[in-house]
């Protein structure tokens, strides 16, 4: 079985070393899994736009999303970005440890959000309709949803890209859930 490497900066084309180039001015080093991108000559420019779009969800809330896809996916890679991620937001420890388990005990809007997402990512596109309707009740909106899908498939994808190329994560890893 062919091992997937993490592509250096020599390796890749022009367009993906200007991102590197930003990446690094921005985080000051390139995550592992944005390089795995960038064996694609369009892949990491086309995530990176997907992940930076405007939306209705602030960061707080793309963060709960993120969280909880990545618990339901398993991805040991996400959970340790977004556990950092999470921190720098203003989730304490122990939020983010109930955030993965798809709730959010402190904060109803927050927990609306985190129970829908889970769902939807458990059920594949067919969540509970009464999550629905209580994300509704909580006060998101429409646009909200929409966001919230989006949000969902972002992650989705770069927990697959991990799944499947097991590439080393580069992130303080994120503790067992108990």
């Amino acid at each position: 079985m062919k091992a997937i490497q993490v592509p250096t900066y020599e390796e890749v084309g022009e367009p993906n070393k200007a991102i590197f180039d930003q990446l690094k001015k921005g985080l000051s080093f390139v995550p592992n899994l944005y390089a795995t991108f960038a064996h694609s000559e369009t892949a990491l420019g086309t995530y990176l736009a997907l992940q930076n779009a405007k939306s209705s969800l602030s960061s707080k809330d793309r963060e709960v999303i993120n969280l909880v896809v990545s618990q339901v996916n398993d991805c040991e890679y996400c959970l340790a970005a977004h556990t950092a991620l999470g921190k720098m937001v203003g989730f304490a420890p122990e939020e983010i440890m109930g955030l993965r388990k798809g709730a959010a005990s402190f904060n109803p809007k927050l927990d609306a959000l985190a129970k829908l997402v889970k769902s939807i990512t458990v059920e594949r596109g067919h969540p509970n309709q009464a999550l629905v309707q209580a994300f509704f009740d909580v006060g998101w909106t429409e646009a909200n949803l929409v966001d919230a899908i989006v949000v969902i498939g972002d992650k989705i994808i770069s927990n697959y890209l991990h799944g499947t190329t097991k590439v080393p994560v580069d992130f303080p890893a994120a503790p067992a859930l108990v």
